[in-house]
């Protein structure tokens, strides 16, 4: 019976964290890099890593979002899709979710690699806490 429960509860929590994900690929599809980072947690030490190195913090994140894409321009920011391969409760609070993100362009090229997130749930529903793309 207990193994039954903790297998629902991490389903409800799988089910929370892709709505969570698809509400932040939403923001970028729109153009709305707050809306996008909405999913990151405010605390100073969330890090986002990926090929340039480490970056911690929301207003870091959003500076470097910024500088490397053009939200404004679609064909410049492409159109963001994130399919979950794995998620794994790490405790009462903090779940790990593995996923493949893909950017498409307009004039045809894409861009993807794997990306694993550490989430925690905080007070405004679950957060990530680390993200490390490539």
């Amino acid at each position: 019976m207990l193994l039954a429960l903790l297998l629902i509860g991490a389903d409800m929590g799988a089910g929370a964290v892709d709505t969570a994900m698809a509400q932040s690929v939403s923001g970028w599809n729109a153009g709305d890099i707050d809306r996008f980072l909405q999913i990151y947690s405010d605390d100073p030490s969330t890090s986002f890593v990926a090929g340039e190195g480490l970056v911690r913090g929301k207003a870091a994140m959003k500076i470097r979002y910024q500088t490397k894409y053009d939200f404004a321009d679609p064909a410049k920011r492409g159109t963001l899709m994130i399919e979950r391969l794995d998620y794994r409760p790490l405790g009462r609070d903090y779940a790990l979710y593995i996923g493949r993100y893909t950017l498409r362009y307009p004039d045809g090229h894409s861009a993807s690699g794997p990306t694993s997130v550490v989430l925690h749930h905080e007070a405004g529903g679950w957060k990530i806490v680390a993200d490390h793309s490539s």
